[in-house]
C-alpha cells in the first residue's frame, strides 16, 4: 500500500524550489531484479533525508540537498496504486535529424550544495547505501561557470520563478490531491559542438538564443527570430505565461573534448516541459524548429515524478503491511 498525500495533512515537498547552488550531482540509476530490492528501496527512501543531515552537518553553509525521483515503471514496481496522474515514461521526438531520446532510468538523485566534495559524499553514500540493488547509468558532476553562464557563453536561467512563485509553479496542489506537494522533473544531456558554436557571429548567437550575449538583456520582439529558442520555449496557456523551474548545469571534459548541458526542469505538470520540446525539436509551426540544435545533441532522456518529503518518509512504515 502506498501512502498518499491525502493522509497526510500538510505534505511537505522535497527541496526543489531552492536557491541555485556552485555545484551538483545528476545521478540517474536504474534497479536491479531481485527478492528484497523493493523492501529495500523504500526503506532508504524513508532513511534519506537523515542521510542528508548526517553528510550536510560537516558544512553547514554547504545548503546540501537531494531530491528524489522515481520513473513511471520503478512507480509500479515500487509503490503501486494509486499513481501520480502524468507520471509516463519520456516520450522521444523525431524531426529530421533532431532526436529527443528516451533512455534508461529508474531513480534520479539530484544532488544539490555549494561544494562538490558535499555532493560527492552524498552520492557515494547513496550508492554505498543501495549497493547491489541499483545499476547506475549515468552520473555527471555539473558546475556553476563564472556568472551563471553555459559553455555557449550565455547566461542561462534568467527568467526562473521565485518564492512563492517557483511554488507555485513547481508543486501539485488540487490538480491531484492524493500526490498534493510532489512535481515532475524532466532531465536531458546535451553535449555542444562548441567549435561550430564559436565560429558564428555574436549577432548571429544572440539570435539564435533570444538574448544579449554579454549584458543578458532579452532581443526586442520586432528583432527576435521566432525560432529564438526563448521565443519557442515560452508557453502561454489563457493569456498567461506558465513558468517551470530550470536547474541547469555545465559540464565537461576537457580531455575528451566533451562538452555540455545538463537540462533538469521541474513542473507541476509535465505537459509543459513536453510543449517546449516539441516546440524545439519539431517547431512552431513545423519546421520552424530551435537552431540551438544545430550545435546541441540530446543524448538522454528522462521523465520523473518527485514525491513529497512526507511521502518518502512514511512510505518505510508501509513495509510491515507488504
Amino acid at each position: 500500500m502506498t501512502p498518499r498525500a491525502s493522509d497526510i495533512p500538510n505534505a511537505i515537498a522535497q527541496p526543489v524550489a531552492t536557491p541555485l547552488t556552485r555545484a551538483a550531482i545528476f545521478l540517474v540509476v536504474t534497479i536491479n531484479p531481485g527478492a528484497g530490492h523493493r523492501a529495500l528501496i523504500r526503506s532508504f527512501c524513508a532513511d534519506m533525508a537523515a542521510l542528508v543531515r548526517s553528510v550536510g552537518f560537516r558544512e553547514q553553509e554547504g545548503t546540501l540537498s537531494c531530491v528524489v525521483g522515481f520513473g513511471s515503471d520503478a512507480w509500479d514496481q515500487l509503490f503501486g496504486k494509486p499513481r501520480p496522474r502524468d507520471l509516463h515514461k519520456f516520450r522521444e521526438i523525431r524531426a529530421g535529424e533532431r532526436h529527443a531520446v528516451s533512455t534508461p532510468g529508474d531513480v534520479l538523485f539530484h544532488i544539490r550544495a555549494q561544494r562538490m566534495d558535499l555532493c560527492f559524499e552524498l552520492a557515494t553514500q547513496i550508492t554505498a547505501r543501495l549497493g547491489p540493488v541499483i545499476s547506475p547509468v549515468d552520473e555527471v558532476h555539473g558546475f556553476r561557470y563564472f556568472d551563471s553562464r553555459d559553455l555557449i557563453g550565455f547566461v542561462d536561467g534568467t527568467e526562473n520563478p521565485k518564492g512563492e512563485e517557483a511554488i507555485n509553479a513547481t508543486l501539485i496542489a488540487g490538480e491531484d490531491p492524493r500526490f498534493a506537494a510532489g512535481s515532475y522533473v524532466i532531465i536531458q544531456k546535451y553535449l555542444h559542438d562548441l567549435a561550430g558554436w564559436n565560429a558564428l557571429p555574436t549577432e548571429k548567437q544572440e539570435k539564435i538564443v533570444g538574448r544579449t550575449k554579454l549584458n543578458d538583456v532579452e532581443l526586442d520582439d520586432n528583432i527576435k527570430p521566432t525560432y529564438a529558442h526563448n521565443a519557442l520555449t515560452k508557453i502561454v496557456e489563457n493569456g498567461k505565461e506558465v513558468k517551470i523551474l530550470r536547474d541547469n548545469m555545465p559540464f565537461g571534459h576537457a580531455g575528451q573534448k566533451e562538452f555540455g548541458t545538463y537540462f533538469i526542469g521541474y513542473s507541476r505538470s509535465p505537459r509543459t516541459i513536453e510543449e517546449m520540446l516539441q516546440n524545439m525539436f519539431v517547431g512552431k509551426p513545423p519546421g520552424n524548429y530551435d537552431r540551438l540544435l544545430d550545435f546541441s545533441r540530446a543524448v538522454t532522456g528522462n521523465l520523473f515524478f518527485v514525491p513529497s518529503a512526507t511521502f518518502l518518509e512514511n512510505v518505510g512504515g508501509q513495509l510491515s503491511r507488504l
